[in-house]
């Protein structure tokens, strides 16, 4: 059960797409938004605020105080309106900062923003939300615009259906029925991977023999590459959510594109929820 929402912001819209959504689960299942900003300075800067001699570190003082107004703007929003939020602020570098405050606060699910296919941007740089997706032990729920993600009938899982992957799928399985939209778990079938439609049923449906899911459908696709073939096969079903595990460095496991989560986060045009195997 999601309790406890962080939400990394540079205060672009995009990072504001990505607290609007978090809005609506908080309000949904009651849960508490952690409103992050990285606020990035000199080092000596930092370890003066961290050695509490702040009279010493004016700048410093005055990067906090643009941080209090912002999120004081933020804050009175509408969307936000009886909802718990708190606002926190890291002195590390994107990565570190989040990863760090998902450990101290106890953090379910993170939600981010992007621009999308031409990659994320703003604070959430090239590398540095990749790692995000990459790293994470908690599921990253990126967003690239305003959207009721209450309003997805229809989330794609993408998976080798191994057995490595069945937690993922699980928790996919578990997020789709608390959207009460369709699961539909589908097989990449490509050139470099292929297997026979007998093959991936086979396989398809002795993965799942065991699982407590409901509502879904089994699907195989055949595409160029992996990446596409998820992207092409969500267009297919106008999935509004694509769901997909992460392997560490290596993506899905009997996949070659080490980067395959990072790629279809930064291409896709709809929301990407990613999962840590």
């Amino acid at each position: 059960m999601i309790k406890k929402i962080l939400v990394p912001t540079d205060f672009s819209s995009q990072a504001e797409s990505a607290l609007k959504v978090a809005a609506q689960i908080a309000k949904k299942y009651d849960c508490q938004i952690y409103l992050l900003h990285i606020l990035e300075m000199p080092v000596h800067l930092v370890d003066l605020m961290s050695s509490g001699a702040s009279s010493q570190a004016p700048e410093a003082i005055f990067f906090m105080k643009q941080t209090h107004k912002k999120f004081e703007e933020i804050l009175a929003s509408d969307y936000l309106e009886d909802l718990e939020v708190i606002e926190t602020v890291s002195f590390e570098d994107i990565l570190h900062g989040i990863m760090d405050s998902c450990k101290k606060n106890d953090i379910d699910m993170i939600i981010m923003g992007s621009h999308g296919s031409s990659g994320f941007e703003e604070l959430f740089i090239g590398s540095n939300a990749e790692k995000v997706v990459r790293t994470s032990e908690k599921p990253v729920l990126v967003i690239k615009e305003d959207c009721n993600i209450f309003n997805v009938n229809d989330l794609v899982y993408a998976t080798n259906f191994d057995d490595e992957d069945k937690p993922s799928l699980i928790s996919a399985h578990e997020f789709a029925k608390q959207l009460e939209a369709k699961l539909h778990l589908v097989w990449i079938n490509t050139a470099n991977s292929f297997k026979t439609t007998r093959e991936t049923e086979e396989k398809m449906n002795l993965m799942i023999a065991d699982l407590p899911i409901n509502n879904y459908t089994l699907n195989i696709y055949n595409d160029v590459n992996v990446e596409k073939g998820i992207l092409n096969f969500a267009n297919s079903v106008n999935a509004g959510l694509i769901g997909i595990s992460t392997h560490g460095r290596k993506g899905l496991s009997h996949f070659i594109n080490g980067s395959l989560g990072e790629d279809v986060v930064n291409h896709a045009k709809r929301p990407v929820l990613t999962f840590k195997i």
